[in-house]
């Protein structure tokens, strides 16, 4: 008996109309990217779990795709799992972006600002907003550490949403003041566990964060001194004024509390809209072991889902890699999430599913002839179009121009054979127009 025919869980196959839409979010992307002077490159689906490995933190880790090396015997049950794969999926954009940097440092130009729109593959339970495999379209900026290029992420974030009536919040924090808060409540050497925890309490709530806290044994003296912190209220400003008495006695908080400012203070100095949408979270953490200074994360007002962009500072990702002190920032939009957001709340343009304006029928041989003809004339103006490829009833014809959404038909019967023309009909309205063959490109054009 023949199998099922099926994909795995946590991935999807695109129909065309899916893949318009999808394609309209990576060109609105990938224009104002390179507005910006953000250049493209691409790195392998795969690479050596030496590079994958350590880089996201204990749960990144559990979440790799390990790939099995290639000729392993039948049996592999017995072996070391370091025997029988040596390579992963990769699991984000980031740090194979860091590699790429290392491995080409005597071909590109500090600072270095690249963009890379490629699928990743994460082991995570498949649910509404969150896949095992996604794409990810980001943009860095490598080998400078000016606060300027936060700004710069900042306005492309703004501009990237506004562009597909995306309305956002766009939070921001500092992993110096999330260091600095380690430092005040005693817990300095267990930054990693808290940011892990606390990266989920809009998930899980603030008790089961708390339980989790104890579990990586933080005492519960230190998670008293934590909670102000996760329930902080008021303005940007007035966090800030709270976070800069909390951290007095901190140096590294005081310094994430300085870069926050100035990102703010510019902001409004040059009057920026982004302003509208920016607020200081200092629960957020994002889990990820990299981050060192800013961290931005991108949340949906109108649709309940997960981030639908996030990024921050990496001072030294690129030191694992034997190449140090090399700063960088960036941000990746999930564009399979803004695909649901745009889905739900109806925000793709109409006209996106009418992809190929013209069809002409087919009477027969010489008139699909003619047709090919004027086909050309369409294709030197740039205007799309195609000829229904055999003979058959009209009927079929116009229900086929239907359902691709081809809103006019070109008719080249005898009599338009015998005088020249092409009968127009707007699919549409149902009104039909003769025009001149000499003409008909200038009518679409």
């Amino acid at each position: 008996m023949a199998s099922q025919a099926s994909i795995p869980k946590g991935t999807r196959d695109f129909l065309p109309l899916v893949m318009i839409k999808r394609n309209f979010i990576f060109q609105t992307i990938q224009e104002i990217f390179l507005l910006h002077g953000y250049l493209p490159i691409e790195t392998p689906a795969m690479e050596t779990l030496s590079t994958l490995m350590g880089k996201y933190g204990e749960e990144g880790d559990r979440l790799l795709f390990r790939i099995l090396n290639s000729g392993l015997p039948p049996v592999i049950e017995t072996k070391p799992l370091k025997e029988i794969t040596e390579k992963g999926l990769r699991y984000d954009l980031t740090v194979p972006f860091a590699r790429f940097v290392v491995q080409h440092r005597n071909e590109i130009n500090f600072p270095f600002k690249r963009y890379q729109i490629q699928p990743v593959w994460r082991g995570d339970r498949p649910q509404k907003g969150r896949y095992r495999e996604f794409y990810q379209c980001d943009i860095d900026v490598i080998g400078s550490n000016a606060l300027l290029n936060e700004i710069e992420l900042l306005n492309i974030i703004h501009l990237i949403f506004k562009k597909l009536n995306i309305n956002i919040t766009l939070k921001i924090n500092n992993r110096k003041i999330l260091a600095g808060i380690a430092e005040v409540i005693g817990q300095a050497n267990k930054l990693t566990d808290i940011t892990v925890a606390i990266d989920k309490i809009e998930k899980i709530g603030i008790e089961k964060v708390t339980e989790e806290l104890l579990a990586k044994g933080i005492p519960s003296t230190a998670i008293e001194k934590l909670k102000p912190i996760l329930t902080l209220q008021g303005n940007s400003e007035e966090r800030l004024a709270f976070l800069e008495t909390f951290l007095i006695n901190s140096e590294t908080g005081q310094k994430g509390i300085v870069e926050v400012r100035y990102l703010f203070e510019f902001l409004n100095s040059v009057k920026s809209p982004v302003l509208q949408e920016l607020e200081l979270d200092t629960s957020l953490a994002r889990g990820l072991n990299y981050y060192t200074g800013a961290i931005i994360e991108v949340k949906a007002n109108d649709v309940a889902i997960g981030s639908i962009c996030g990024g921050g500072r990496y001072d030294d990702l690129t030191g694992i890699f034997g190449m140090p002190n090399t700063s960088g920032v960036g941000v990746s939009f999930g564009a399979d999430r803004i695909f649901d957001v745009m889905e739900q709340l109806n925000l793709f343009p109409e006209n996106l599913q009418t992809t190929v304006p013209v069809m002409f029928v087919n009477f027969g041989e010489n008139e699909s002839r003619q047709a090919f003809l004027l086909q050309q004339e369409l294709l030197k103006n740039n205007i799309s179009s195609i000829i229904f490829p055999s003979a058959a009833k009209l009927k079929k014809q116009f229900d086929y121009a239907n359902k691709q959404h081809i809103p006019f038909v070109a008719i080249i019967g005898d009599k338009e054979m015998e005088n020249h023309t092409v009968s127009v009909k707007n699919m549409i309205t149902g009104e039909q127009e003769m025009i001149e063959q000499t003409k008909f490109a200038a009518f679409f054009r």
